[in-house]
């Protein structure tokens, strides 16, 4: 299993980081919020399979720079 980490800059205030759970039925199982400027490294787990990442942020991944767009 990889176990990759990513990189999340936050753009704006209140950016939202949710981890959703692997196996039979996907759930919510973390939640960070990021102000403007702030930055969270994550990675993926056994328990981890997902990230939704709502609102404007840079994400930092080994296949390149994702950007977010912000909430509207």
């Amino acid at each position: 299993m990889s176990q990759d980490y990513i990189v999340i800059q936050a753009e704006e205030d209140g950016v939202h980081v949710i981890g959703l759970t692997r196996g039979t039925d996907t759930k919510f199982h973390h939640s960070e919020k990021l102000d403007a400027g702030e930055v969270m490294i994550a990675q993926f787990t056994e328990h981890t399979s997902a990230m939704k990442i709502r609102g404007k942020a840079q994400i930092h991944t080994a296949h390149g720079v994702i950007h977010s767009e912000a909430k509207k």
